[in-house]
């Protein structure tokens, strides 16, 4: 199931979405930063910063920044992987999906606003 909008209602929502997060005061992500907990909180785990580099075509520092960030306010957890010392594990949290669970609201409430 798909809705089906033009480019000016695809853009009216991606900004009422980003004025709702700033309005309703909420965490601040940067896009790299909401792509990647969206990747881990959307696909399945186990998930690694090496292995988000990947998917993201980015560096491991480049990861590992955000995940500095969103690891500040309680988004995502990192865990060394103890058998291999040298991966480190990224881990969903509770404040995460109760934030993603909380930014789906908003885009559905957007959605729905834009579409009548």
């Amino acid at each position: 199931m798909g809705i089906d909008l033009t480019a000016e209602q695809a853009l009216r929502l991606w900004h009422d979405v980003g004025l709702g997060q700033i309005l309703e005061r909420r965490p601040d992500l940067t896009t790299r930063q909401m792509t990647i907990l969206l990747t881990v909180y959307l696909e399945p785990p186990p998930h690694t910063v090496r292995g988000l580099a990947g998917r993201l075509a980015v560096t491991k520092p480049v990861i590992t920044r955000a995940l500095d960030s969103m690891g500040r306010i309680g988004l995502v957890r990192r865990r060394r992987d103890e058998q291999d010392r040298r991966n480190v594990f990224v881990q969903r949290t509770v404040e995460g999906s109760l934030f993603l669970e909380s930014f789906c609201d908003l885009v559905r409430r957007k959605a729905a606003e834009l579409t009548r």
